[in-house]
């Protein structure tokens, strides 16, 4: 048997997905930019999806561009804004426990152009609104953050932080990676600037993504509203926007099931020792979970022989796990867990079958 436990880092596609994308590959088969017939069936195709993905944020079409993921997104949003509006201030505030898709290009600001970046800490596991106003300065022109951690699950205080921005000229930036097709999410009402997201990460397929941006003053090429040159990927936009539209018809119940398959895997293994890393406000998609004196890379190991792919939600190079930069910035560089800890990331479309079998396969491992 195989379990797929690692749906954070990527999820199998939907039915809807792959039968929508099936479909236009067969008979949508022009280029949206063209003009003939071919062409122009194409385009209303792009046009529609624009508008659905746009009605699910609650936001204009204009406002939305696609790219091919959320690190492309992050780039456009960060890099793009920035170098435009340099004359306005150098200063971004971001987070210590975002992705290196975010992490990254800021670096490349401060390196490159001379950016300054204050990264705000956890404390007791959170980030607050509170800590960004602290940080904020008349020369701030972008704060960035992510709405649901990558490794944790934990989300962040987005309402909170939109409402600190009202009264400040920066703009907010949200990678929204982990947390788009999980929870109903209206950037205009959260004071959201930009968006990223991915299709992979909600049962859509992988090269794909979208970025929202209330602010179109960005660089970028003669296709999506000049903003990204590049003949539109349609098939692959095509499924992204069925894959999120399922998703959200199926929010509550998804939501609800995979709630459930959690607290299905918590109770069975209640009877070994382990701790959760986790804040107060949680995702359930997401469960990064530590045993004391196991080894995550033999625990990973030795589960991947049982056929079960689980993580430890950190970068993998060459085989050797890496510690997690989102642990060490929540509980110090000499922290057991940096070394004990492995993420379970749950998809609906698990069963309570396979929560039972990961909890029973782990208690023979860990001796229970």
């Amino acid at each position: 048997f195989l379990i797929y436990l690692d749906n954070a880092a990527t999820t199998p596609m939907s039915s809807a997905a792959i039968s929508a994308m099936t479909q236009v590959m067969q008979e949508t088969y022009g280029n949206p930019s063209s003009i003939h017939g071919h062409g122009r069936q194409a385009g209303k195709l792009l046009r529609e999806a624009r508008q659905e993905l746009a009605n699910i944020l609650g936001t204009k079409p204009q406002r939305i561009f696609f790219t091919s993921g959320g690190t492309e997104s992050n780039n456009t949003a960060i890099i793009g804004y920035c170098l435009r509006h340099q004359n306005r201030g150098k200063h971004i505030i971001t987070t210590a426990i975002e992705h290196h898709a975010v992490l990254e290009p800021i670096q490349y600001l401060v390196e490159n152009f001379g950016f300054e970046v204050t990264i705000l800490k956890p404390e007791n596991h959170e980030i607050t609104a509170e800590q960004v106003k602290k940080a904020l300065r008349q020369d701030t022109i972008l704060v960035s953050t992510m709405f649901a951690n990558n490794e944790t699950g934990t989300l962040l205080p987005i309402a909170e932080i939109g409402e600190v921005l009202k009264n400040h000229p920066a703009v907010y930036h949200v990678d929204a990676v982990q947390a788009i097709g999980k929870l109903e999410i209206h950037p205009e009402e959260l004071g959201i600037d930009f968006l990223s997201a991915s299709a992979h990460k909600f049962h859509g397929p992988r090269g794909i993504g979208f970025l929202y941006a209330a602010s179109t003053d960005l660089h970028g090429g003669d296709q999506e509203q000049k903003k990204r040159a590049g003949t539109e990927n349609l098939p692959a936009i095509i499924g992204m926007v069925a894959a999120l539209k399922n998703d959200i018809e199926h929010l509550k119940t998804n939501f609800e099931k995979v709630q459930q398959l959690k607290d299905t895997f918590l109770n069975e293994i209640a009877e070994i020792d382990y701790y959760l890393n986790q804040g107060k406000d949680q995702l359930p998609y997401v469960l990064n979970i530590g045993f004391p004196g196991q080894r995550n890379d033999l625990l990973l190991l030795r589960l991947d022989l049982e056929g079960i792919s689980i993580s430890t939600g950190s970068a993998c190079t060459a085989g050797v796990v890496q510690v997690s930069h989102v642990l060490q910035a929540l509980y110090g560089e000499n922290s057991p867990r940096l070394h004990e800890s492995v993420r379970v990331s749950i998809s609906p479309q698990n069963t309570e079958q396979e929560m039972i079998t990961l909890a029973k396969i782990l208690k023979n491992i860990i001796g229970g």
